[in-house]
């Protein structure tokens, strides 16, 4: 997996076969959130079935001193400007993890159910936990830069554990680092896309002036996700990827529902509520995308991604 996110062709070929297959209306980077980490000298690897494993978990200052500056990324922007070049009017997202999501990487030494090392260090050594989340934020916003200045049209920043937070920890100890990186490319000019998993309860604190669209996963209504977050930002999703496997009056009926509830928002970016699942049959894919696509002729604001 990751031998391929440095490989510019084959991020290239991978990146755009969803674009071929399913016609939609935008790319997203083939890469994956530990990249940047990788790029900064940390000795991370994914592990089929596991995820990403870190070979010495940091517990004090010396291994955030450790993550060095972005080396070895001149196969990604090669494939971000191939990219925009094969694309032409297509835009391409590209992305990163958010501090948090991979301190906690970085801190337990792999995925976690309960992020107690995590919690722990943000808890008791809140100095420590300031100086890795800061470090981070650098390190992203620079892959972030590196992106866009190679062609990306948009980016969007993963927080996928951050549901595993309290509001007032988020708030306190999580979101000024998270409003930092996206701060960091602001003079870029490009809309950015603040997205979390089982962060129902802190969508109101996501939506900062710093993001111009949240997320909103499945686990959330999207018309209670639009009044958390308010009238300042549009939003993006959030149709349940296991519905895809149900029939499609279902798919269909869900797809309607979710088209109704963004008509409050300011915008909308039609999404899955999450990643699809593996065994999802592609041809469901490519009829949605050509079902939205026909509803798109008569509505305003919306894209199928």
């Amino acid at each position: 997996m990751l031998a391929a996110c440095f490989n510019a062709d084959m991020v290239t070929e991978i990146t755009l076969q969803p674009v071929r297959r399913h016609g939609v209306d935008a790319a997203i980077l083939f890469s994956d959130i530990v990249v940047p980490l990788k790029a900064a000298g940390v000795d991370v690897t994914i592990v089929s079935g596991v995820g990403p494993v870190v070979a010495a978990p940091i517990t004090s200052a010396a291994g955030v001193d450790a993550i060095g500056e972005l080396a070895g990324v001149d196969q990604i922007e090669t494939a971000v400007k191939q990219l925009a070049n094969e694309l032409g009017d297509v835009p391409l997202i590209g992305f990163c993890g958010a501090p948090f999501t991979l301190a906690s990487y970085l801190i337990e030494g792999g995925p976690s159910r309960d992020h107690a090392a995590t919690k722990a260090m943000m808890w008791s050594q809140p100095d420590l936990w300031d100086q890795l989340l800061s470090r981070l934020a650098e390190v992203c916003g620079q892959f972030l830069r590196l992106q866009i200045q190679a062609g990306a049209s948009a980016i969007q920043v993963f927080d996928s554990w951050a549901g595993a937070l309290t509001r007032h920890d988020y708030e306190q100890r999580v979101r000024p680092h998270t409003q930092r990186l996206l701060a960091s490319i602001a003079d870029l000019d490009v809309p950015r896309i603040h997205f979390g998993v089982g962060t129902g309860e802190l969508l109101h604190s996501m939506a900062v002036p710093e993001c111009e669209v949240v997320g909103i996963d499945h686990r959330v209504d999207l018309a209670d996700g639009i009044a958390r977050i308010g009238s300042d930002h549009a939003v993006q999703g959030n149709l349940d990827p296991a519905a895809l496997f149900a029939d499609w009056a279902v798919i269909e009926a869900a797809a309607e529902h979710i088209l109704a509830a963004a008509g409050s928002a300011q915008g909308h970016i039609f999404n899955l509520g999450h990643g699809v699942l593996p065994t999802t049959d592609p041809g469901v894919l490519t009829r949605l995308v050509e079902w939205l696509h026909a509803r798109s002729a008569t509505e305003s604001g919306m894209v199928s991604v």
